[in-house]
């Protein structure tokens, strides 16, 4: 740590002794008007039809506040939230209150770890009530029950204080069904399978904000959500096979979560410079029941077990920034503390001959795993020339990890973190930024405890030698204004990690998640925007999103190069949108793909499979008694999610005990989408 701090110090001295330049102006600008024509409800609706910007919000699996880099600012702040963050408060924006939307450099801006593309949306606070509301129901081809429960209603007023308060369930009916054939390793068929999943969830919350800017320019934001997740899983599986009894399975699951999230955060001026102060507090409790019995057509006992687990989690962040002009630029020196902690009580029963459920002893599933954090990053940012500006940080987080239970273990860490990011703007209409980082991760508190994967028949024993993974990370971007024609960002990443958390064999029997020594990450990402106005056809829009992944670690139990498990890999969205001049007419479709890498434990590959790609078309009137009226078809193309899974006696020598093959159909969707203000 000492290496890394003494070597960066010279480059920030000298950068804090250059001449000082003015600060850049907004990249592009957008008023109301400009979406005019697809007649916007909200803020969300907005930022969505801004050519090639796509909104990036990982806070909620971000290590602290501190790292959250989310790219969407309210009238000049972040979030003070996770779960419930700047997306969630776009969508509750009413759009008579937007004012404006700024895409501004992140380096340029007084907030550290933002770079490339930032959207600021500018809100007026208007002393009027009004309101939101959205219903999507929807049926399926399947058989699926109607999904007559999807929507959200929303209240905003303002005055001296802006606030909004929202009541919302993401309610999903789902089914697929198909066949699934076992072969041997030599490809004959072992059994074959009649399979039909359905799913159930209901995601309820209720969610409010409250901004106040005071008369001296003091600046209090509170938010908050408190929700219920209420999930079934069904899985009816009617086997025969050669040599055996015809069967019947039944796998449940199910999961009746209770959350809540608070954040908070004020403003005002210290001395020369601005205090900012922010706390938060997520608690999620969630029992989960997970079930399997197979019957047997000859009378043979019933078979199959019972995994229960009740899990408590909570997060509680205290964060102070301080920021002052000095040296020619901005500085800010901030300071966090957090506390994470999971509370686990699982318990497994397998039937008995005489069908009656017996416990199973299983250790290290019952377990309690906590973190304590303190950070403190220097961060000093400032134009070097009139087009061209950076940000720097370096920093350093102690921790603390702990376990308790049969094999407990406390741990403690030290380690650097610091970034530097370069914005270049040339000439109008482009932009180029740069940014090096050193990422500590976060962790899953769920890695640590021993758990069943009751459907795939697959264990994970305890690993309590888990830390989060570390990396470099470098990331280029490039934004392409064509001016009405449309615009071109390409965002291009490498990171090389240590202690990358993947699959692995444990000491002493089993597999869990684990830390990998090394491994590299690739990407790329693309987002195209191209109008047809000018070029004769008006109303017409082509958005265009790819996003391509590669990655390289050693395999733990084989020795060779593989990809990282499940990540996706690659991901294409198409979206065509045709706005019909001098009506309140639109038509459009949505062709999606995806492609996601395959899966490695210590006897079983797997690799998800998806055939043809997933698209939809829809058409909408903008005014139906004064609604927002949308009618999608999806799935046309019937889109068959796929999976092939590779049992192994022994992978290290290729040995094949059974090869599954799966191929599932959800049937086509019609979704009906009722959007109204009052």
């Amino acid at each position: 740590m000492r290496r890394y701090l003494l070597s960066a110090a010279p480059l920030a001295l000298a950068l804090a002794a250059s001449p000082a330049v003015a600060a850049p102006q907004p990249l592009r600008v957008f008023t109301p008007a400009d979406f005019a024509s697809t007649a916007p409800r909200n803020a969300l609706d907005m930022v969505e039809e801004i050519p090639g910007f796509v909104i990036r919000d990982e806070s909620g699996a971000a290590r602290g506040l501190g790292q959250a880099d989310a790219n969407i600012l309210l009238n000049g702040q972040r979030i003070s939230g996770k779960s419930n963050g700047a997306v969630d408060a776009l969508s509750r924006i009413p759009a008579a209150d937007v004012v404006r939307l700024e895409i501004v450099d992140g380096a340029s801006l007084e907030i550290g770890g933002l770079s490339g593309q930032v959207l600021n949306v500018v809100t007026r606070s208007a002393a009027r009530l009004s309101g939101q509301f959205r219903a999507s129901p929807q049926i399926r081809s399947d058989g699926t029950p109607l999904r007559w429960g999807n929507g959200e209603v929303s209240l905003s007023g303002g005055g001296r204080s802006e606030w909004t308060l929202s009541a919302r369930n993401d309610q999903q009916r789902s089914a697929e069904a198909g066949p699934e054939t076992v072969f041997d390793g030599s490809g004959a068929i072992l059994d074959r399978r009649d399979e039909r999943f359905r799913r159930r969830i209901d995601n309820l919350s209720l969610s409010g904000r409250l901004a106040r800017t005071a008369a001296n320019g003091n600046i209090l934001n509170l938010n908050g959500e408190v929700g219920g997740f209420i999930l079934r899983d069904e899985e009816r599986s009617e086997r025969n096979g050669p040599g055996q009894p015809d069967r019947f399975r039944l796998f449940n699951h199910r999961e009746d979560e209770f959350n809540y999230e608070v954040g908070a955060d004020t403003s005002f001026a210290l001395g020369r410079g601005r205090l900012k102060l922010v706390g938060y507090r997520r608690f999620e409790r969630s029992p989960t029941v997970t079930s399997v019995r197979q019957s047997f057509a000859d009378g043979r006992p019933d078979s199959g077990s019972v995994f229960t687990r009740q899990a408590d989690e909570a997060e509680t962040i205290a964060r102070a920034e301080l920021t002052r002009a000095a040296l020619g630029g901005d500085w800010q020196l901030s300071l966090e503390g957090a506390r994470n902690w999971l509370d686990i009580t699982a318990e497994l029963a397998e039937r008995d001959v005489a069908r009656a459920l017996r416990p199973v002893p299983f250790a290290g599933s019952t377990a309690r795993v906590g973190e304590s954090r303190g950070e403190a990053t220097l961060t000093y940012g400032r134009p070097l020339t009139s087009t061209l500006r950076m940000q720097a940080s370096l920093g350093a987080e102690i921790s603390r990890l702990a376990q308790s239970g049969e094999a407990g273990l406390v741990r403690d860490f030290a380690r650097p973190k610091g970034f530097l990011t370069l914005d270049w703007k040339p000439r109008e209409g482009l932009g180029l930024s740069a940014r090096i980082e050193r990422v500590v991760g976060q962790l899953n508190f769920f890695d640590f405890i021993a758990s069943a994967n009751l459907n795939d028949d697959r264990v994970n024993v305890s690993n309590v030698n888990l830390v989060p993974p570390q990396s470099w990370l470098l990331e280029l971007e490039g934004n392409v204004n064509f001016g009405p024609l449309g615009s071109l960002t390409l965002r291009t990443l490498l990171e090389d990690f240590s202690d990358v958390v993947d699959q692995i064999p444990i000491a002493g029997g089993g597999q869990a998640p684990g830390n990998i020594d090394e491994a590299r990450r690739y990407g790329v990402t693309t987002e195209l925007t191209l109008l047809s106005a000018p070029l004769g056809w008006a109303g017409g829009r082509l958005s265009l999103n790819g996003q391509f992944y590669d990655s390289r670690v050693r395999d733990p139990l084989g020795g060779f190069l593989r990809t990282i498990s499940d990540e996706d890999w690659v991901t294409v969205q198409a979206r065509l949108r045709q706005d019909f001049a001098a009506t309140p007419y639109a038509a459009g479709l949505n062709i999606t793909y995806e492609k996601d890498a395959p899966s490695y434990f210590l006897e079983e590959i797997s690799r998800r499979r998806q055939r043809f790609g997933y698209i939809t078309v829809f058409a909408e009137h903008k005014d139906v008694l004064g609604m927002t009226v949308r009618a999608t078809a999806g799935n046309l193309l019937g889109r068959a999610e796929g999976l092939e899974r590779t049992l192994y006696r022994n992978r290290l020598a290729n040995s094949v005990f059974s090869v599954e093959r799966r191929a599932r159909d959800s049937g086509v969707s019609f979704t009906l989408d009722l959007e109204g203000s009052f």
